[in-house]
């Protein structure tokens, strides 16, 4: 909605600039013969028969094979002329200068802000990586320890049916320091699980920044 206003705003801007530009070119040419001769008066006459020709062609004027001459302009109307289109000319090159430089800023702009995106995204995928690879070495824990406490639990019961009923003392000291074993290897194993959960919950935390 705000785009109009601001255009308006422009073209009433670069009207108000042009004058200034076309009154310092008509002191020029009054000044300098060269600067009049072939700066201001060339591109003058040029735009009148550009204009007359087009004018005469709608009007269906000039097309019978017959040449007809168009009237060159007086030198003060050439120069009044030419003047605008030196302020006009100006004020355009002066619009192109700031489009261009504005496209090149956006480029640089959006060139940032991919490769800031693209660093991100690397920093993430090797976050997930080393998080892929701590989970890997506790789930090989947790399987190694899994394997000891089956093995001791196998050793106890082959220990159990072969102690007599004379060593019942002896044996229930041992099952009491082979089951505080076994509690001490399950709670590492309990804290190793727990440590995995966190670091596999940790992974979609990290996907996308806060």
């Amino acid at each position: 909605m705000a785009v109009f206003p601001l255009a308006k705003l422009g073209t009433l801007v670069i009207k108000q600039v042009s004058k200034p530009l076309a009154s310092i070119a008509k002191n020029r040419a009054k000044n300098s013969h060269f600067f009049r001769t072939y700066v201001l008066m060339p591109p003058a006459q040029f735009y009148h028969w550009c204009e007359v020709r087009m004018k005469m062609y709608v009007m269906n004027l000039g097309r019978t094979g017959q040449s007809s001459t168009i009237p060159r302009l007086s030198e003060e109307a050439a120069i009044e002329l030419g003047a605008n289109l030196l302020g006009e000319g100006v004020i355009f090159g002066i619009a192109v200068a700031i489009l261009a430089y504005e496209v090149s800023r956006q480029k640089e702009k959006e060139k940032k802000k991919e490769e800031a995106e693209q660093a991100f995204i690397n920093n993430l995928e090797t976050r997930i990586n080393e998080l892929t690879f701590s989970s890997e070495e506790l789930d090989t824990k947790v399987r190694e320890l899994t394997r000891l406490s089956y093995a001791l639990q196998s050793q106890l019961k082959t220990k159990e049916a072969k102690t007599s009923p004379s060593s019942n003392r002896k044996s229930a000291e041992v099952l009491r320091s082979n089951s505080q074993i076994g509690s001490s290897s399950g709670a590492i194993i309990a804290a190793l699980i727990d440590a995995r959960s966190r670091i596999i919950e940790e992974i979609p935390r990290s996907t996308f920044p806060g």
